[in-house]
């Protein structure tokens, strides 16, 4: 690139920042790099550019990359490839801004922070302070005595009760259900003993405004002209767990199976849990309008109005969940209320454009990433009687949804000025949606989060003191949170947020996935599989791994005749501390991590293929975002076993990409690391029989060979 004047590299640069989308210049103020999902590298030159000077005076300049002259011999076959993979820049990073300013995205960002789109002019409409019941819902308190929401919200606890929750010791039972498989229960207080067959759990009382509705729960994911499935055994199960108000952690929530069924049983939920609630205040409003006792009390609230946190990764998921409570508030023959609607589709949505070519990729790729992948957002949304209201102001809501990333910094953190948590001081329903994905994205964001569900709110936002509830003033709101949790794998880390920020008094459920078949029975190559097992003194000790590593591993592949190993790295903190040691010790490697741009990825793909580089480091999140065909692996070591089982299968099969372009016979190697406390993720590679066996053998090594007409 030519040399310009400082001021006018400051000029260029802002132009390039204003030329990205809004949701790309909150994600690069954020992490000071785009999202790894959307890259916009250039990788052919750009027209040639003219800038205009203070001087009147023109200068021309070439943006080029660098490899194209270091791979003009290559790069014809490489970019072929990369077409048919659909690896083409993003067109949607192109698009013309009109209103183009001088201030960068801090100016931008933080106009947009301060004039953030809430729906204040329906609040009168939307309050619960002031709206009496609709019809035929004054007079419903003798049915709901019985209901299993009230006998939750009425319960009393003892301090010493209380004690014994925060001391952690529960009474586990096991029960198995027909579609839930087993399920681990366990309890806290005697007086709330463990869930036992299905029969113990019967389907929920539906509220009124749902009960017309419910059966089409799975209408908002039917075909196109199709017939709405009805209610599954599945969700039945499910609602019928829900409804006790344990926590419940399920661990089989595939996003090609499980997952739609899930989303809209956990929707009814809590729009049940939300009317019912509602509906008792407004009840009460009337009763206190017309009672002359001064006395009477009504304790019914929380602190702050928000009863409801769901948590989703990528906007395309809010506009799922609002879709099925759409569904299933549309009274038959009408359409529903929906305030800010078409601002709202237009927010999370599709943009046109915006989603990347079809690719070749596998199925549940396309299941996680269909719609809009932004992952920077929060709405809040309240209902009353049967309309909806989008973009509530949050201490107008009842639901908030949001991902981890757009609360954080609503939360902010310690010692900021501008920060606000009150609004999750009242949280009575936490659901944790696509768990599994969040540790694709930042784990560090969730837990900043539950870090501040329901503390003691610093202002009393205006409530009236003498309708909130005495657990709600005691600080025992957390003993009433009821914890939803749905992930498609079995994780420790996930399965800690139950264990460690979950404290309900009636006790949690866990479904426990047992895989009888690994993923290693998907893998098509001739191929001998070693793993290898090394001492470790606890899930965190990642010294151990890194030391049995670099002085047992590491040196069997030294040699040049080893070349074309492949390392496949599943923690982003391990893959940086593995590349240090590289560079250190000098060895011939490439790297490629989610935070690589294309160009680096190419030249890396590149030099491994042909050997020029000796190792290849690959990082666990690229492969989740980007599934590309790594081509010329020989050895393949798995520094640690992969998260998501069926990605053990798939990195070994890319062995055969190798085969049929050299065409010649090459012996393949593969070697995993493990150490006692991966049971699960070993468990989900090599089945759970076979799992066991290794664990409990005094032998370190264990072969498998696959591609043989029978697995050994």
């Amino acid at each position: 690139v030519a040399l310009l004047p400082l001021f006018q590299v400051d000029r260029w640069r802002n132009q390039e920042i204003t030329n990205l989308t809004k949701k790309q210049k909150k994600h690069l103020k954020e992490f000071g790099e785009q999202h790894p999902f959307h890259d916009n590298v250039v990788d052919r030159p750009e027209k040639t550019q003219i800038l205009r000077l203070v001087s009147n005076y023109r200068l021309i300049f070439f943006l080029y990359e660098e490899e194209e002259e270091e791979e003009e011999g290559s790069d014809a076959e490489e970019d072929l490839e990369d077409e048919e993979e659909g690896e083409t820049p993003d067109n949607s990073q192109n698009k013309e801004h009109p209103e183009k300013t001088n201030g960068g995205i801090e100016e931008t960002e933080e106009a947009e922070t301060e004039g953030e789109f809430t729906d204040k002019k329906n609040e009168a409409a939307f309050c619960l302070e002031t709206n009496l019941p609709a019809k035929g819902e004054e007079n419903m308190g003798e049915q709901e005595e019985e209901d299993i929401f009230v006998k939750h919200q009425e319960t009393e606890l003892s301090e010493e009760e209380v004690g014994r929750i925060l001391q952690g010791s529960k009474i586990k039972t096991q029960v198995k259900w027909p579609k839930l498989g087993t399920l681990q229960c366990m309890c806290p207080l005697e007086r709330f003993p463990a869930v036992g067959q299905p029969s113990s759990a019967p389907l929920p009382s539906i509220h009124k405004t749902l009960e017309a509705n419910w059966g089409l729960l799975n209408q908002s994911f039917a075909p196109e002209g199709g017939t709405v499935t009805d209610v599954t055994e599945l969700q039945k199960e499910l609602l019928g767990l829900m409804g006790t108000y344990r926590d419940v952690h399920f661990t089989n929530s595939s996003p090609l199976r499980e997952a739609k069924e899930v989303r809209s049983a956990y929707c009814l939920h809590v729009l049940n849990h939300v009317l019912k609630a509602n509906t008792r205040v407004l009840r009460n409003n009337a009763k206190l309008k017309e009672t002359k006792d001064v006395n009477v009390e009504f304790r019914d609230q929380g602190i702050t109005r928000p009863k409801v946190l769901i948590l989703v990764p990528f906007r395309d998921g809010v506009l799922r969940v609002v879709q099925t409570f759409i569904t299933l508030l549309e009274p038959k023959g009408k359409k529903m209320d929906v305030s800010n609607k078409k601002r709202f589709k237009e927010e999370y949505g599709e943009e046109p454009g915006e989603s990347p070519p079809k690719l070749h990729r596998p199925d549940d790729y396309h299941a996680i990433f269909s719609g809009n992948t932004d992952d920077h957002f929060r709405i809040g949304v309240s209902i009353m009687k049967r309309s909806m209201r989008l973009y509530s102001p949050f201490y107008s809501s009842d639901i908030i949804i949001a991902s981890p990333l757009g609360l954080r910094t609503v939360l902010g953190a310690d010692g900021e000025k501008k920060r606000d948590f009150d609004f999750l001081s009242s949280i009575e329903l936490l659901i944790v949606d696509q768990a599994d994905v969040f540790l694709m994205q930042n784990w560090e964001h969730l837990l900043h989060v539950l870090k501040y569900l329901n503390l003691q709110p610093l202002d009393s936002h205006g409530v009236d003191f003498s309708r909130v509830r005495m657990w709600n003033l005691n600080n025992w709101a957390a003993h009433y949170r009821q914890t939803l949790v749905f992930s498609a794998i079995q994780e420790p880390q996930i399965t800690n947020i139950l264990t460690k920020h979950c404290h309900n008094y009636r006790g949690q459920v866990c479904s426990k996935t047992i895989p009888k078949v690994g993923s290693i029975c998907q893998v098509l190559v001739q191929l001998p599989h070693v793993f290898q097992m090394f001492h470790s003194d606890s899930f965190m000790d990642q010294d151990a791994r890194f030391q049995f590593f670099v002085d047992k591993i590491l040196p069997q592949y030294r040699d040049s005749v080893m070349s074309h190993t492949f390392i496949y790295v599943p923690s982003y903190f391990d893959f940086v501390r593995l590349r240090n040691y590289l560079k250190k010790e000098d060895i011939s490697f490439a790297s490629v991590s989610e935070y690589s741009q294309r160009s680096e990825v190419s030249r890396a793909r590149h030099y491994f293929q042909k050997g020029e580089k000796q190792f290849m480091l690959f990082s666990e999140r690229f492969h989740f975002y980007k599934r590309y065909t790594i081509k010329g692996i020989h050895n393949l070591i798995f520094y640690g076993l992969p998260t998501y089982p069926h990605f053990y299968s798939e990195v070994c099969n890319m062995l055969q990409a190798g085969v049929r372009e050299g065409g010649g016979s090459v012996s393949f190697t593969c070697t995993a690391l493990y150490s006692r406390y991966d049971m699960h993720r070993l468990a989900a590679i090599t089945g759970v029989d076979r799992a066991a066996q290794m664990l409990q053998s005094k032998k370190t090594v264990h072969l498998f060979i696959t591609g043989e007409e029978k697995n050994t």
